[in-house]
């Protein structure tokens, strides 16, 4: 009880509550307009934070990581344009709704479920955060080694489709984390003779070039948009309401949003299918999903909004970022000299509770904030899209020169942007590079650490906690490789088929 008082004297400051109230606002604002999102506003915003308390800093991006997809219900429900990518799945019930003429019903219901999401992934959270001060302590070097090395093998496996491109990209990240002098040896690493290198490649100056700049770039080079959306009439206090004859829907989507948060690599994307496909298979009436089922439109809204607060138990427990919002939230961490892990649950909890006093806090200004101008963001959705992507040019360079002074870091950010833009062409993920600069710097520091203890390679896995991270390495990929096996059969008949009546030809 004492932790959490601390924890609440920590927000009862003027400066956290106005950066709570900014980021959660913001976040809802920036969610509402298509073509940004809580990445390119966290990675603008990210120089900001570092002059700022890690308290502060950390409740400005967790106002936006946790708002946005409430905001990003608006235009995907009114417009069938999702502001945010993990708002899509709304936009197959929402929008069929609002062609039937209760838009108003259909915003409420993402509202209230959102808000259910929201408040049960962080009573989630606080239930754990006794497990987690015991279990942490238990993890030394060569079992971070090993959770990292599982968040990379996870994080490439979630791009189903796409695993070569996103093995090739986190070892592309692993790759610029070991660029400029190390740290050990001081001697310089693929440096290239080149200066300006010695000092490495900046996380925040690629974070910045790869999703701020070349959303920037997308957006100047694609045609001019305005959307438009009419305002709503109707009362949005009704969903709260209709939610309870949805508990169970909403309570099994938040727990997928809980379950799959904790872990790599998964997040919004994966909760939001297998929510959807539950309630879908358990729904009394599974033909009317995607055409204006309250049921798939709270199943989407809970799990999303359950991730945000997950997502952060793998970041504090162990300082292992499972997605690219959170590897952003790492670097504040960083820079004020607070390392997530172990010792935090021992040295800092105070902090970890007021974090997640931030996260209920910010859900209840969200859902105030929505119930009384939902209106007023209807006429923010029409932003020009050049526009946008002219200002988040010039807040993208802003922020790049604002960290060292240096013009060179400027047009190595415009590099990643390039970067960023062809893969977004190409239909190809970035969030591997992210997560490979942050897991390989956290695999190199621990395997270095964990070498000089060992006399053999299976010393690394000798202790139970690395048996079980290994067990559930090799499980995962035992896994995909049956799934591809699987594939493989199901297909194999067809193309015999299709050989076969080619001979016949």
């Amino acid at each position: 009880m004492q932790d959490l008082l601390s924890g609440a004297a920590m927000l009862a400051r003027w400066d956290v509550l106005v950066a709570l109230l900014v980021g959660s606002i913001g976040g809802v604002i920036i969610g509402a307009i298509p073509g940004v999102g809580p990445a390119v506003a966290i990675a603008i915003l990210l120089p900001a934070t570092f002059a700022f308390d890690p308290i502060v800093g950390l409740t400005v991006l967790l106002g936006i990581y946790g708002s946005s997809m409430y905001g990003g219900a608006i235009p995907a429900i009114l417009i069938n344009t999702p502001g945010t990518a993990v708002n899509a799945l709304t936009s197959y019930d929402g929008y069929p709704m609002t062609k039937a003429g209760e838009a108003h019903r259909a915003l409420s219901l993402a509202y209230s479920a959102s808000f259910w999401g929201g408040l049960f992934g962080i009573l989630c959270l606080i239930l754990l955060s006794p497990v987690l001060a015991l279990v942490a302590p238990l993890f030394g070097s060569r079992e971070i080694f090993l959770a990292a090395l599982l968040g990379i093998i996870l994080v490439i496996l979630a791009h189903r489709g796409q695993i070569f491109a996103a093995g090739l990209l986190a070892m592309f990240g692993i790759f610029l984390q070991t660029v400029g002098l190390d740290a050990v040896t001081y001697t310089s690493r693929y440096t290239f003779g080149l200066s300006f290198l010695s000092s490495g490649v900046n996380l925040i100056v690629v974070v910045l070039g790869l999703f701020a700049l070349s959303q920037a770039f997308f957006l100047l080079t694609a045609p001019d948009e305005s959307p438009d959306a009419a305002p709503v009439a109707g009362k949005l206090t009704a969903g709260l309401r209709e939610l309870m004859g949805h508990k169970r829907v909403a309570t099994v989507s938040s727990s997928f949003g809980v379950l799959l948060g904790m872990i790599p690599g998964t997040g919004e994307f994966t909760a939001q299918f297998m929510s959807y496909t539950y309630a879908q298979k358990t729904s009394k009436d599974p033909d009317k999903f995607g055409k204006g089922s309250p049921e798939g439109l709270i199943a989407s809204e809970a799990a999303n909004n359950a991730v945000p607060a997950a997502a952060m138990i793998p970041l504090l427990a162990l300082g292992i970022p499972g997605e690219a919002l959170t590897a952003m939230m790492l670097s504040v961490f960083y820079v004020h000299n607070v390392i997530p892990g172990p010792q935090l649950f021992q040295n800092n909890i105070d902090l970890v509770y007021a974090l997640y006093l931030a996260l209920i806090i910010l859900n209840v200004l969200v859902l105030v904030f929505l119930l009384f101008s939902t209106n007023l963001l209807t006429k923010i959705i029409r932003v020009p899209t050049r526009f946008l992507g002219v200002m988040i040019l010039l807040l993208s360079f802003v922020g790049v020169y604002s960290l060292r002074n240096s013009l060179t870091d400027c047009m190595i950010a415009a590099g990643f942007g390039v970067l960023g833009l062809i893969l977004k062409r190409l239909n190809l993920p970035i969030v591997p590079i992210i997560l490979g600069m942050v897991l390989g710097g956290i695999m190199e520091v621990k395997l270095r650490s964990a070498l000089p203890r060992l006399n053999g390679l299976l010393d690394m896995i000798e202790r139970p906690i690395a048996m079980v991270i290994f067990a559930m390495i090799l499980i995962v990929i035992g896994l995909h490789i049956r799934t591809l096996i699987r594939e493989y059969r199901a297909h194999a008949p067809d193309e015999d088929h299709d050989l076969h009546d080619t001979q016949q030809r």
